[in-house]
C-alpha cells in the first residue's frame, strides 16, 4: 500500500539536482520533517539513488547489484516526489529561476539545490585517454571494470588511498593480477602513520597485490590496436596492462554553478547554512565548498543535510529565527577501510608534533597495532589496525575535549579498561556542594 507522504507547501517548489547519497539524503531528511516543500529530484543516472560506498564489495562479487539500490522509482512516487533520471542539467536562469535538462526539460523552482557531487581527478599522464582506462566512481564504472576483469589478466591501478585500495582489491578477488601504485612512500599516507601502513601493505602483498610505493608514472602505453597494454613508471619499470583505474581522488562536480555565475572556487561555495551566493540556491556533499574545506566522506555530509533540511522546512517568517542557530560546523571525522578481513580506524593527525604525547602498542602475532597522539591529556589522534573496537570510544573521547589523564594508564588496554579507571575518578572525586537558592 502507498505511504502516505508528509503535507507538501504546494506554492514552495524545491529542486533537487542530483540523485546521489547526498541528495538522497536529503529527500529522506525533509520527508522526517512535518511539513516540506514540493520536491522535484533530477539524477544524470538512469538508475535511482544507491549506496556508492559498496561499489567495492559489488566489484569484488561479494554483494548483488539490487542490494545497492536506496529506494526504487515507485517509492518516490509514493511519496509525491517527481523523479527525473537520465537527465542532466545544463543551465540555470537565476533570473526566472528557470532550469534547462539536456532533454529540453525546463523546470521552476523556488529554491533549488545542487547536489551533483564529484568527478575522479585525473594525473596529468600521457596515455590517460587510451581506450582501457578506466575511473572508479559509479555503477557503469563497476560494470566496465568487471568485463575487463573477464576480458584480461592483468590491471594496474593508480592511488594508493582507500578508493585505490578498493578497486584493487575487488579486481584482484576479480581473478586479475593487480599492480598497485601510490607516489607517496605509503599506502593511506593521508590516514597512517609508517607503522600501519606497512601492516597494510604486508597484508595486501601476502593477498598477491604487486604494490609500488614512491612510484612515479612516466606514461601509459598503448598496443597495435590502440587499446592500453603498460605502464611505464620513471624508474624504467614497466608493468603489464589489459586495464588500468585511475583512483587518485575526487573532484568537485561544480561546473553548474559555474554556468550559473555563483561564487566558485574548487567547489560551489556555501556558508554554515549550505547557501551559496545566490539566496535561493543551495550546495550539498561533495561539490560545494565550506571555510575553503571540501568533502568526501559521509559523516560530515549527513550533518550538512540536517542543517539544509531544517532551513528547507522553515517558512520565509521562520527562517530568520533558524539562521540564528549555528549552522554546518566543521568537525573532525574518522576513517574506515572498506576492504574484507582488514580492520582500519584513524582520525586526526598522522604524525605527531612536538607537543604531543605518544603511545602505542604493537602485538605482531595478532597483527594488532595502536597508536595514540594526546595534548595535555587530551587525545587528538589515533591510528588502530586489526582490533579496532575502541575506536568509535576513542574518537567519542576526542570530539569531547576531555582529559584522560586518570585512565592514561590504561588508554592502550581499549575501551573498557579506560573507562573504568575514569568512572572510579570520577567517583572518588569530592562532590561539589550545591549552589544555595537565590
Amino acid at each position: 500500500m502507498p505511504q502516505r507522504h508528509p503535507e507538501t507547501t504546494a506554492t514552495d517548489r524545491l529542486v533537487i539536482v542530483g540523485n546521489g547519497m547526498a541528495g538522497h539524503r536529503l529527500v529522506e531528511a525533509l520527508l522526517a520533517r512535518p511539513e516540506r516543500p514540493a520536491i522535484t529530484v533530477i539524477g544524470a543516472e538512469t538508475a535511482p539513488a544507491y549506496n556508492r560506498i559498496l561499489l567495492s564489495p559489488l566489484l569484488a562479487g561479494e554483494m548483488e547489484r539490487d542490494a545497492l539500490t536506496l529506494r526504487d522509482a515507485d517509492w518516490y512516487a509514493e511519496q509525491g516526489i517527481e523523479l527525473v533520471l537520465g537527465e542532466r542539467v545544463e543551465s540555470i536562469d537565476r533570473t526566472s529561476r528557470r532550469l534547462t535538462t539536456d532533454a529540453g526539460r525546463q523546470l521552476d523552482y523556488d529554491r533549488l539545490v545542487l547536489a551533483t557531487g564529484s568527478t575522479p581527478a585525473r594525473p596529468p599522464v600521457p596515455g590517460l585517454e587510451l581506450p582501457g582506462v578506466h575511473v572508479f566512481r559509479d555503477l557503469h564504472d563497476a560494470d566496465a571494470l568487471a568485463r575487463a576483469a573477464e576480458a584480461g589478466r592483468n590491471a594496474v591501478v593508480i592511488g594508493g588511498g582507500l578508493l585505490g585500495l578498493e578497486a584493487a582489491e575487488g579486481l584482484r578477488k576479480r581473478g586479475m593480477q593487480v599492480s598497485l601504485l601510490q607516489r607517496e612512500d605509503r599506502l593511506m599516507n593521508r590516514q597512517l602513520d609508517l607503522t600501519a601502513a606497512r601492516l597494510l601493505e604486508s597484508e595486501l602483498r601476502g593477498r598477491g597485490l604487486d604494490i609500488h610505493t614512491d612510484a612515479q608514472l612516466e606514461r601509459l602505453e598503448a598496443n597495435a590496436e590502440g587499446q592500453v597494454c603498460a605502464a611505464l613508471l620513471a624508474d624504467g619499470t614497466r608493468l603489464a596492462a589489459d586495464c588500468v583505474v585511475v583512483a587518485i581522488g575526487i573532484v568537485p562536480q561544480a561546473e553548474l554553478g559555474r554556468v550559473a555565475e555563483l561564487e566558485v572556487n574548487r567547489g560551489v561555495i556555501v556558508d554554515e547554512w549550505l547557501t551559496t551566493s545566490d539566496p535561493a540556491i543551495y550546495a550539498l556533499g561533495e561539490c560545494c565548498e565550506h571555510r575553503g574545506n571540501l568533502y568526501g566522506l559521509v559523516e560530515p555530509i549527513w550533518r550538512q543535510v540536517e542543517v539544509l533540511a531544517d532551513k528547507l522546512c522553515h517558512s520565509d517568517a521562520e527562517r530568520s529565527d533558524a539562521d540564528s542557530g549555528q549552522g554546518y560546523v566543521e568537525k573532525p571525522t574518522a576513517t574506515k577501510l572498506k576492504v574484507s578481513g582488514i580492520s582500519l580506524y584513524a582520525f586526526g593527525p598522522t604524525e605527531p608534533e612536538p607537543e604531543h604525547e605518544v603511545l602505542s602498542y604493537r602485538d605482531p602475532q595478532q597483527g594488532d597495532y595502536r597508536r595514540l597522539l594526546l595534548r595535555d591529556g587530551r587525545l587528538e589522534g589515533a591510528v588502530l589496525y586489526g582490533d579496532t573496537a575502541s575506536g568509535p570510544w576513542y574518537f567519542e573521547q576526542a570530539l569531547a575535549g576531555r582529559d584522560l589523564s586518570d585512565c592514561r594508564a590504561a588508554l592502550l588496554l581499549g575501551a573498557a579498561d579506560a573507562q573504568a579507571l575514569l568512572d572510579d575518578a570520577s567517583n572518588e572525586s569530592p562532590q561539589r556542594p550545591a549552589k544555595e537558592a537565590a
